[in-house]
């Protein structure tokens, strides 16, 4: 029987194990790549809705101090004063202090969501640079 190398026919399991390992690292090294360049895109999709929602958190808490602090300007005591309309005015401007308190909280709360994302997006970043100059690496090498 003819060696079909000797024929500059290459075998078959030669070629076959050659494409076949080629192809199984950029396979599997580009499902690990775009899988990581997903998360990436996800984590700052994250950010920015975290930063809308926080933006509209204190939006609305501004709102409501507006109309309370608008209704107690509205109805201030015109001579007289009435003792439960005064602790209802007290009552109502301890609401504003507790929706200060609550937009403080956020902006905390909000600082603190983003640098965790933050740090897992560098996490993601940093292995997907490792695994694409990994992959350039073994590209070069199979080349």
């Amino acid at each position: 029987m003819e060696n079909p190398i000797e024929n500059g026919i290459p075998n078959d399991y030669d070629s076959e194990n050659t494409w076949n390992t080629s192809e199984g690292f950029d396979s599997v090294g580009k499902a690990k790549v775009d899988s990581l360049k997903d998360r990436v895109n996800e984590i700052e999709t994250m950010v920015e809705e975290r930063n809308v929602l926080s933006r509209r958190f204190i939006k609305e808490g501004e709102k409501m101090k507006t109309n309370i602090n608008n209704f107690l300007l509205e109805n201030a005591p015109k001579g007289e004063d009435d003792s439960e309309f005064t602790r209802e005015r007290a009552e109502l401007r301890k609401k504003q202090m507790d929706i200060s308190e609550l937009q403080l909280n956020e902006k905390v709360g909000c600082w603190r969501d983003i640098a965790l994302l933050k740090k897992e997006m560098r996490e993601s970043m940093k292995e997907l640079n490792e695994k694409e100059s990994r992959a350039e690496m073994l590209k070069g090498i199979l080349e």
